[in-house]
Order: C-alpha cells, then structure tokens, then sequence
C-alpha cells in the first residue's frame, strides 16, 4: 500500500496552493511509511508516500520518470503481470533503471497512451503528467480495489488516496452530501462517483 497525492491548476494565479500538496502527502503517511517524494512544475504538484515492496532501492522512488523525463507518475498498487510487460517493452525498446512494477506503467503509456491500462493486470490507481503536452491521467483498477478521490472546482483539480488529505487545502469545504448520507444508510456504502463530502468524487472503478 503506497498514497498519492496531487493538484493540478488551470492557471498560474493560485500556484501557491502547490506546496499544499506536501502537506496532502504527509497525511497519507501510514499508507508509505518507508519514503515520501514529491515533483513540482509550473501549474502540477504530485506527491507520494512509499511502502517498498518488489524494488527496494533508490531507483523505485515517487515520483518516477520516464527516459527523458517528459512524464512523471505516482502510483498505489501492484501490477501482477508487470514481469512479463516488461520483457515485451524491452523488446520493443524501452530502457529500464529499475525492477519495479510501477515502471512498467509509464513505458506502457509511451507505448500505448491512455490504452496502458488495457494490458495491467492488478490492483492501482495512479497519475501520470505528461509535461510536454501538460495533461494530467488518472485511473483506477477495474474493480475499484485502490481508492482514489478528487476535487475539481474554478481553480484546479485536486486528488488524493484518501479523503482527509483534502483537509489540508484551505478552501475545503466539510459540507456533508445528503446523497451521500442517504446512499450509506440504505447500502453500508457509498457507491463511486459521491462521497460522503458534497465537494468529493471518487473515480470509478475501471474509470
């Protein structure tokens, strides 16, 4: 179990709220007791927090890029068949600094673009940004096994493994959700996208 965090703004005018996403990550701190890393760019601020599992050295840190660095992901999960991806990228090319399985997703995504999660097999959720084309891809496994929320208002686009990271952002409303409230007492849960929090969304599962 690792955690990630992130922000992503639609201008430059509120790029004091990135070094929030610090703070976002160190709540999630239980998830990735081993290591925590963070990238900053000029409108992004992505964040991790380490639970070393398959690579334990330095070469498996969060957040990972790609060869010339154009993209850079955080990643919550386990990828079951990330051996044999590896072997069919390296035979297309692809250069790896790690064993990790977390590395396999971003070559998948050079290859493939936002098709890569057709080939995981696994539990995840993770966030890859391109920073030549200045996008931000986030996806979740297809069962929903890995949590993963976010909030999108005027400002930006925020996202976390856990609710409570939202906390740390200024502007965070506690509003409660009555679908929410309603969805939970009818089921025991509360079923993706709603929460428990009207201003929260969780990704969908296979989304």
């Amino acid at each position: 179990m690792c955690g990630i965090a992130g922000i992503f703004l639609f201008n430059q005018d509120h790029s004091d709220i990135l070094n929030s996403v610090k703070e976002m990550t160190s709540v999630l701190a239980h998830r990735g007791p081993d290591d925590n890393g963070y990238f900053f760019d000029e409108r992004v601020a992505l964040g991790h927090r380490r639970l070393s599992i398959i690579d334990l050295s330095k070469n498996a840190r969060q957040p990972m890029f790609n060869e010339d660095e154009s993209l850079a992901l955080v990643f919550n999960g386990e990828i079951y068949n990330f051996k044999k991806l590896r072997n069919f990228l390296e035979k297309k090319g692809h250069l790896f600094k790690s064993v990790s399985d977390s590395e396999v997703i971003l070559h998948l995504y050079e290859e493939y673009g936002v098709e890569c999660t057709k080939y995981l097999e696994g539990m995840f959720a993770f966030s890859i940004f391109d920073l030549n084309k200045k996008t931000l891809y986030l996806a979740r496994d297809r069962v929903g096994e890995k949590p993963l929320y976010y909030i999108k208002n005027s400002n930006g686009f925020y996202f976390s493994s856990e609710i409570k990271s939202f906390y740390k952002l200024n502007f965070f409303n506690k509003k409660i959700s009555t679908e929410g409230i309603y969805a939970y007492f009818n089921n025991i849960q509360i079923p993706a996208p709603q929460t428990i929090f009207d201003d929260v969304k969780k990704l969908r599962p296979a989304h």
